[in-house]
């Protein structure tokens, strides 16, 4: 996140969209914020600051509702502002810093940025590398569920990619952010629901031990996504939804590997199209939850 504090001066390089700055003085207010409880909130106070001049560096603790932000000698404006909310909050105290303790508070946002550009390449090449093998198993073994979540997978690649995109973008990019990947989760679910309808019309003969086979691969690759992504699914309403979209990629594995059985077991094709269709009803969920991140779900 960027920011700055009272009688700072910017200079022309630029990392990583943070301004290099030479801080002079500054001050650290941490507020005790009661119904700040998930990521959308966290978006919320983000938003509120993204047009306040001098900027402010916000640093936050979700699970014990805490808020501590270095700022200028504007507390008044700063506490206008967090009470605008309505989320309760509260201020703790106040305390002038040193200009080492503001420059650790920008070198750690940088670094946070850093580390989550990391996780999310790694997310996108996992994601994007089983899309372009599940699909092709998909269609060579005839299932429906294999392609569902073949696409699922691409529109967690998507999603990885536009997340990546607001590393170190402002709170309001980052839930645009989020709202695309959702909307493409929607289109997508709709897709997999029409393609379900459409071999339940014209029959299909998927081959169950390749759905098994192929389900037990994207299992373990999404298992690796939600271990990749766990420690940072609370920095913001961008990773938030990475986190909820590899989330429902585990169950839909699982269930595609269930289907396997049972069209092995029972030689017919409906359970194939019946996990087909949950997943597309997973997928809908999945936007929606994405689609409401702001509304504070």
């Amino acid at each position: 996140m960027s920011g700055c504090c009272s009688g700072c001066r910017s200079s022309d390089n630029q990392t990583n969209n943070h301004e290099k700055i030479d801080f002079v003085s500054g001050w650290v207010s941490e507020f005790l914020v009661p119904k700040m409880d998930c990521p959308s909130e966290e978006a919320m106070i983000r938003m509120a600051f993204d047009s306040m001049e001098p900027k402010a560096i916000l640093k936050f603790d979700i699970p014990n509702r805490l808020v501590n932000i270095c700022h200028a000698n504007n507390l008044d404006e700063i506490t206008q502002r967090m009470e605008s909310l309505n989320y309760g909050a509260v201020p703790n105290n106040t305390k002038e810093v040193s200009v080492s303790e503001i420059a650790q508070a920008q070198q750690s946002s940088l670094v946070d940025d850093k580390n989550e550009a990391v996780t999310l390449k790694s997310l996108l090449v996992i994601n994007g590398l089983m899309f372009f093998i599940e699909i092709m198993v998909g269609l060579y073994a005839q299932s429906t569920g294999l392609i569902a979540d073949s696409l699922d997978m691409f529109a967690d690649a998507a999603v990885y990619a536009l997340a990546l995109f607001a590393v170190g973008k402002s709170a309001q990019l980052k839930l645009r952010t989020a709202h695309i990947s959702g909307w493409l989760q929607l289109i997508l679910a709709l897709a997999v629901i029409v393609e379900v309808v459409r071999r339940l019309i014209i029959g299909n003969e998927p081959m169950s031990l390749l759905m098994m086979g192929m389900g037990v691969i994207a299992l373990i690759a999404n298992i690796a996504c939600l271990m990749l992504i766990f420690k940072d699914k609370d920095k913001g309403a961008h990773m938030k939804a990475s986190w909820i979209f590899s989330a429902n990629d585990v169950i839909a594995n699982a269930g595609v590997i269930i289907a396997g059985g049972l069209v092995f077991v029972t030689g017919s094709a409906l359970p194939d199209l019946i996990i087909g269709f949950i997943i597309g009803i997973i997928v809908l969920n999945g936007a929606k939850r994405i689609l409401l991140l702001r509304d504070g779900n």
